[in-house]
């Protein structure tokens, strides 16, 4: 299974504070000792990552019963990839992973130094997030060049797409085990860090609409507004 990598994931401050659930600029104003956290956090934890992505491209056989068919016989199913992956002529399968080093140092040191931890966790959370849409956009300006329309990414645990379905779907197709990520039966990923993605490629694709659109906490998220469809 082909590997795509970058070791050059570029996030900042910021993007780690909101790895852990926070305002930046709230915390900018209201606590400058978290950010000097988070600061240190950021400066420790980039040596930790293990940037590694996952994927396989491969051709639509035929959309049945709310069922896209591949090529090699496998499936994906729900109406979210119905509603968006219907037109494609062939779709990217993709896992993004920064490895399981940091989560264990964060967990460890989370056990004296809980504010310390949470923000090495938000190291990763930032990184993950950087890599995958550094991957679907590698993917993207393909189609671009190829002359073909990408519809969003989307992802197991969006509305239209339950974990307990789209996850073993996505790990029945690729091999995850080359980039050490498993799946437990629960539909979680190890190391948490990890992403699973599908984009689908065609000349009539729907290209409109935002993934914050189809998360299950869209009305509730403070962040939306701050990330951009990854096809703009």
């Amino acid at each position: 299974m082909p590997l795509w990598n970058t070791d050059d994931l570029e996030f900042d401050v910021d993007d780690v504070l909101r790895g852990q659930g926070a305002d930046p600029g709230a915390i900018r104003q209201r606590s400058p000792r978290l950010v000097e956290t988070a600061q240190r956090a950021y400066e420790e934890g980039q040596a930790l990552l293990e940037p590694k992505t996952l994927y396989r491209e491969l051709d639509v056989d035929v959309l049945r019963h709310e069922r896209l068919v591949l090529a090699d016989g496998s499936k994906l199913s729900g109406a979210l990839v119905t509603e968006h992956l219907g037109p494609a002529e062939r779709v990217v399968l993709i896992l993004c992973t920064v490895g399981e080093a940091l989560e264990a140092h964060a967990s460890e040191i989370s056990q004296d130094d809980i504010v310390y931890g949470l923000a090495l966790d938000g190291v990763g959370s930032a990184a993950v997030e950087v890599l995958a849409n550094s991957a679907c956009k590698f993917f993207e300006d393909q189609a671009i060049d190829g002359g073909l329309q990408s519809s969003i990414p989307i992802s197991p645990g969006m509305i239209g797409w339950p974990v307990d379905k789209g996850q073993p779907e996505i790990f029945s197709i690729l091999e995850p085990e080359q980039i050490n990520v498993s799946l437990s039966e629960y539909g979680l990923m190890r190391p948490r860090k990890s992403l699973t993605m599908v984009l689908g490629f065609g000349p009539t694709m729907q290209t409109d609409g935002r993934t914050c659109d189809y998360c299950a906490m869209r009305e509730t998220c403070r962040y939306q507004d701050h990330y951009e469809p990854a096809h703009v």
